[in-house]
């Protein structure tokens, strides 16, 4: 082999190479069917009058003194100001479709439980999963192939949930991970996590099958602090709750309750050596809604628009663009393939996987 030949037989091996990350752990958080109009324009100004959407409820008058700005950019800021003004200029904000920017799902159902094994797996389940059964998720998701592909135990990669279907949503082998979602007591040592477990059952939500969301943060959080795990899914659940009772007071109220739990859990990513600039946070939801007073509180596949999701990226394998404008469309799909690359596991590793990398989340 001549010097020439050799030179570029190496030129194209550095090529081909699958670049260093500094990725060690990947934290998902996930808030149930919060609309991208919400995410990126603040308060809505069609809904923040509307007897019907719960706006003349006690407490809505205050919110619209705190929430109420001119802009789309003021508003949405005043609504979550950690994950506006702390996050997006340290990663990826992507979904704005107004500016030109799409993430969708694949699934043809546009509900839960649908979304979060998209998210999970990196494809839809049309023939599978077909709804919110709670039957078991038919493909190994990408947390079980982390744990296979990093030789992880059960302890380092946790699900901690309000809705209780993701018993089935988050494992395809039963016991493979630690997870803890619904109302479920949690049998751990912790003082801190043995209150929560018993308060959940003292502060009942509405709903049978989900959990307050506070619990659900308190127990992450906790076993963040004491455990370390390399992955860590959080799931919130009364972003759709709210919405489905048409009471977008709530909703709002809870995304202000998204955006505290998200500066708290960067903090603590940060105070912890083994996190701090080694840890790539990614949040997002498993469907979008309506976009209208008659429909924001809905979705599913006969819905216009409960398709469109959004994404949010941080960490340091990427880029600080935050929102992204006129980019390629994405899609749920995504994902996982992404989280892979994160975590230096090629995504066609994956068998069957559909979607692909996010270009703009990677440097």
């Amino acid at each position: 082999m001549t010097r020439r030949s050799l030179l570029a037989s190496l030129g194209a091996l550095a090529l081909n190479a699958a670049p260093v990350r500094k990725t060690k752990n990947i934290v998902l958080f996930t808030s149930d069917g919060v609309r991208w109009q919400d995410v990126f324009g603040g308060m809505d100004p069609r809904l923040m009058n509307e007897k019907s959407a719960g706006m003349q409820e006690q407490g809505a008058a205050k919110l619209r003194e705190t929430l109420w700005k001119e802009t789309p950019e003021a508003r949405r800021e005043a609504l979550m100001p950690t994950f506006w003004k702390a996050l997006a200029p340290r990663g990826v904000v992507l979904g704005n479709v107004n500016k030109g920017s799409s993430v969708r799902v694949t699934n043809r159902y546009s509900v839960s439980y649908p979304g979060y094994s998209e998210i999970l797996t990196g494809r839809a389940q049309d023939e599978a999963i077909r709804g919110n059964d709670p039957i078991r998720n038919p493909t190994p998701t990408v947390l079980e192939v982390l744990r296979e592909k990093r030789g992880l135990t059960r302890k380092q990669v946790a699900i901690f949930a309000s809705w209780g279907t993701f018993h089935a949503i988050g494992e395809h082998t039963p016991g493979s991970l630690t997870i803890n979602a619904g109302y479920e007591p949690f049998d751990d040592p912790s003082p801190r996590a043995r209150e929560l477990s018993a308060m959940q059952f003292d502060a009942r939500t509405p709903w049978d099958d989900s959990r307050h969301d506070y619990v659900t943060f308190g127990l992450a959080l906790d076993y963040l602090r004491r455990e370390h795990p390399r992955v860590l899914e959080i799931s919130y659940d009364e972003t759709d709750d709210w919405a489905h009772e048409r009471r977008y007071d709530r909703v709002l109220e809870m995304l202000q309750f998204v955006d505290r739990s998200l500066l708290m859990l960067w903090s603590t990513l940060q105070s912890i050596p083994e996190y701090r600039d080694q840890t790539t946070l990614i949040v997002t939801c498993d469907h979008g809604r309506g976009d209208t007073l008659q429909d924001f509180g809905n979705h599913g596949a006969k819905v216009v628009g409960a398709d469109q999701i959004w994404i949010a990226i941080f960490g340091p394998d990427t880029p600080a663009r935050g929102e992204v404008e006129n980019s390629p469309d994405y899609h749920q799909s995504d994902i996982a393939p992404t989280i892979l690359e994160l975590m230096g596991i090629p995504y066609t590793s994956y068998e069957g996987v559909a979607g692909k990398p996010i270009a703009a989340a990677l440097k």
